[in-house]
């Protein structure tokens, strides 16, 4: 069977295949004293509130299951406008927010609509897989830029100015950032904006863990420069609806009526069921609960990375949000006689059951020498994590 050079061209997801590995070692231990404890999938380990289930089992009670609208349930993008109004200051028109099948719908819809064949996007390395195989599946190609510590793993204005060339069509951001929990700080966001407006490119920018910030400094939406700046969130994170598949994108009104002919054609709608259960999302009894689990995830963070640190795993920046620590493992993969972050992911899964996730996937610009861990597990069991490293590593 012959594929398509555009399906060959997508790597393969190696969280994924590692996660695999840890599920097949997990039924292997799954009676002994040291079961696995995963800290390699983003995932947060809270699900949705009380008041979000309730409204998802009212909606199929009800069978108020129909198709919404492609843009997504008018009543639910008028929340999410008063989200925006009310925790950022910042006033986003229900018009301009279209309702998508997770944030990846998202992405692969402002994809298709702004990028030509060969068309270039600008990314930091680190970044997210998925994030660049969404450019090559549009047929664009996405250019790593290598980031360093003291940029905090993001993009600079100069460094978009230098990259850009005639194929350039935009940056692709995340702020805070998967693997690293770092932030672009606002005023060099605004910088690279500028840049990119003055070629007439794109911005857009992955924003699918802002709720999860925990510095004021960082803990705004772009979307306060300027209305051409498209934004991707999601329910997912701070929301804690993984499963749900239910996101949303913010975009110009000139994209809004070619968002929504791709999204007809390509997936109808988001599903109805999640679309009336994040309604209840907004309710104040919801926020007050997820802004009680943003406070665990903090304490979580600033307990573990400590504590990494103190195993000579170093996380050079302090991760500003989401629930990720990027830690450099080259003196931990001498002490094991392992050969960088891949072999070390897997010593430490099979020596102390403890899963990680390696640096392959996020890019080439010194992963191999990091892992990410993810802290969005219980405090307990990070504080197991530790105790299993430590015996690992002394």
């Amino acid at each position: 069977m012959k594929f398509s050079t555009r399906a060959e061209r997508i790597e393969p997801f190696y969280v994924m295949e590692v996660a695999k590995a840890a599920q097949a070692l997990a039924r292997e231990v799954a009676g002994s004293s040291d079961p696995m404890i995963f800290l390699n999938i983003g995932e947060p380990d809270f699900t949705a509130p009380p008041l979000v289930q309730e409204a998802a089992a009212r909606a199929v009670r009800d069978g108020a299951t129909q198709y919404t609208q492609s843009l997504g349930h008018e009543p639910l993008r008028e929340r999410i406008s008063d989200w925006y109004q009310q925790r950022f200051g910042v006033n986003v028109p229900a018009r301009r927010i279209v309702v998508t099948a997770g944030a990846s719908a998202a992405l692969h819809l402002a994809c298709l609509a702004l990028i030509e064949a060969g068309d270039e996007v600008l990314m930091p390395d680190p970044s997210y897989p998925c994030n660049r195989h969404f450019v090559s599946a549009a047929e664009g190609n996405a250019v790593l830029i290598p980031t360093t510590a003291a940029e905090r793993y993001q993009l600079s204005a100069d460094k978009v100015r230098a990259a850009w060339n005639p194929r350039t069509r935009g940056v692709l951001l995340a702020s805070p950032s998967n693997p690293t929990g770092t932030s672009i700080a606002p005023d060099e966001l605004r910088r690279i904006h500028g840049v990119v407006q003055e070629h007439g490119g794109i911005t857009l920018i992955d924003e699918i863990y802002l709720g999860l910030s925990y510095d004021d400094a960082f803990g705004q939406t772009a979307l306060a420069i300027d209305d051409n700046v498209i934004s991707i969130n999601s329910f997912s994170k701070y929301f804690n609806m993984t499963g749900w598949r239910l996101g949303w994108m913010v975009v110009p009104d000139a994209m809004v009526p070619v968002v929504e002919r791709l999204a007809q054609n390509l997936f109808i709608c988001a599903s109805t069921v999640s679309q009336l259960a994040a309604m209840a999302c907004f309710e104040a009894e919801s926020i007050a609960e997820y802004e009680r689990r943003r406070a665990e995830f903090k304490a979580r963070r600033d307990y573990f990375i400590p504590e990494l640190q103190a195993l000579g795993l170093a996380v050079p920046v302090m991760p500003d949000g989401a629930f990720y620590a990027w830690a450099d493992c080259a003196s931990a993969c001498k002490q094991l006689g392992v050969q960088g972050s891949w072999d070390f992911a897997y010593e430490v899964m099979r020596r102390a059951h403890v899963a990680v996730t390696p640096g392959r996937d996020f890019g080439t610009a010194e992963t191999h020498h990091f892992v990410r861990f993810s802290t969005a597990n219980s405090m307990a069991q990070l504080q197991e994590s530790v105790a299993r490293l430590r015996g690992l590593l002394g």
